[in-house]
């Protein structure tokens, strides 16, 4: 009964199953693990992203002949002054934005207060029943409380970068090894795939590291122009905090579809908090903004890296987002693009496999 394939799909399914189940019921155990991932998911993130923007700098300094840790060492440097420029033009304006915004949340939800009187007192506004006032309320109930969350967000960020100085130690350090060891990476993974595989196995690994090199330089690129052309239009218009608004919607941008709509959100609350006007002008920059960002940076920057439909997207947005927040839905898509790869290629390995034993 057991050399039919159904049964033994079956009993591999009941394995699957019972492994998860022994898994749950011994979950104390790997506690130690869930916690050091913790520790070391962000240091790794950013090392990761700061490797593959900095890689090809370190490549092309080697191809001029030049040593490669004496490279690295070049490029600690220019990063350094990179980092010291920011934290003497960009930082101070910003932190002080971000104090004023938190200081001033109650005169923000006092103005969205008094615009929605305003548009309430309308005259175009009182033609209708008003019972519709109710829905005014509701509005006005449902952007306080945005304003609130945003303004726990920015409290959490604002801490979190204060404790970023201590755990950024750690950024540095792993970055070198990246970069120094990197061409040893390849080989080292390769020599654990099965010999007869490994020729598949260099090709697949080959891939992953064509995929995340252009996620990441392209997301990079694209939330750097975002955040200059959204800054300049803040600036032009006079909406308050615009480095502030501008960055914070350049680093949403790094999650796709979502991105942009949460990125929008606390800019439209703000300008809303000096005038309706205001309001369209915002709308306006974003979407000029977005349009030049996705249809003219993002198809020139990734090409067809990135190849994933739409609602497999947002089904992994809304998944990684929940276990993750908003780390968990910037990782979604290199993480299942790895894994998609992997596993096609496995799949094709199969199926070549399967050809080959029919033909003999």
């Amino acid at each position: 009964m057991m050399e039919k394939p159904f049964y033994r799909r079956c009993l591999g399914a009941i394995m699957v199953l019972t492994i998860i189940y022994l898994v749950h019921k011994v979950h104390f155990i790997f506690n130690p693990i869930s916690t050091l991932v913790q520790i070391l998911i962000v240091p790794l993130t950013i090392s990761g992203f700061l490797y593959y923007l900095l890689r090809p700098i370190v490549q092309f300094l080697e191809s001029k002949k030049m040593n490669r840790i004496l490279s690295i060492l070049f490029i600690y440097l220019l990063f350094a002054g990179v980092v010291t420029i920011f934290l003497m033009v960009v930082w101070p304006p910003l932190q002080k934005q971000i104090t004023e915004f938190i200081n001033n949340v109650p005169q923000l939800i006092d103005g969205l207060q008094s615009q929605m009187n305003e548009i309430r007192n309308n005259r175009y506004f009182s033609m209708f029943d008003n019972k519709d006032t109710q829905l005014m309320d509701k509005i006005t109930e449902y952007v306080n409380a945005g304003i609130e969350s945003a303004t726990g967000y920015i409290s959490h960020v604002f801490n979190f970068l204060n404790d970023f100085f201590i755990v950024v130690g750690t950024v540095p350090i792993m970055l070198y090894y990246m970069l120094k060891e990197d061409h040893r990476v390849t080989p080292s993974l390769v020599r654990m795939v099965p010999k007869n595989f490994r020729r598949e196995g260099e090709i697949t690994i080959h891939d992953i590291d064509t995929m995340l090199k252009g996620f990441i330089a392209g997301r990079m690129i694209s939330a750097v122009v975002l955040a200059v052309m959204s800054f300049l239009g803040f600036w032009l218009i006079g909406l308050p905090y615009p480095l502030l608004l501008a960055i914070v919607g350049a680093l949403f941008n790094f999650i796709p579809y979502f991105g942009s709509l949460l990125g929008a959100i606390p800019c439209v609350i703000v300008a809303f908090t000096v005038s309706p006007s205001m309001v369209l002008w915002v709308i306006i920059i974003v979407f000029i903004a977005q349009q030049i960002e996705g249809n003219l940076i993002s198809p020139y920057i990734y090409g067809k890296t990135i190849n994933i439909h739409p609602l497999t997207t947002i089904v992994l947005l809304l998944i990684a987002g929940d276990f993750g927040g908003i780390l968990g839905m910037i990782l979604a898509i290199p993480v299942y693009m790895m894994l998609k790869i992997i596993v096609v290629k496995i799949y094709q390995i199969y199926l070549s496999q399967k050809t080959e034993d029919l033909n003999i």
